[in-house]
């Protein structure tokens, strides 16, 4: 099964994809949602999205959860941006929290791949989970 992770911050998704522990080290890393106000963005984002997922036969997506409150909380674009990814019809979506992250990640001897920048460490852990 061909799995994307993906954390959300600010006003881009970041992507990482495996399937079957292997790592694809694609050539779209992002997708940025440039400015949330106009329509044509919202819809070239979601655009954007189901190009990538349709290309790279995605078969689930698993988002590093956000806080809903306090410091730490996420930006409204940021749940505008996960709206956008729950309401693709091309695979299932689900949740995994940055605690679930972290305790997987020291309980296992976790090899990043060559390829993979360090900012998508988080949505690679993401497709291990």
């Amino acid at each position: 099964m061909k799995i994307c992770g993906i954390e959300i911050k600010s006003n881009y998704a970041i992507l990482s994809v495996v399937e079957e522990g292997s790592y694809f080290d694609l050539k779209i890393k992002k997708l940025i949602l440039e400015d949330d106000e106009l329509q044509n963005n919202i819809v070239l984002f979601k655009e954007s999205l189901e190009s990538f997922l349709n290309e790279n036969q995605i078969e689930k997506i698993t988002i590093k959860k956000r806080s809903k409150k306090g410091n730490f909380a996420g930006g409204a674009v940021t749940f505008k941006i996960e709206t956008i990814i729950q309401l693709n019809s091309m695979c299932e979506v689900g949740f995994i929290s940055g605690q679930v992250l972290s305790k997987f990640e020291k309980k296992n001897e976790i090899i990043y791949p060559k390829s993979l920048n360090k900012y998508q460490e988080q949505s690679y852990l993401c497709c291990l989970v």
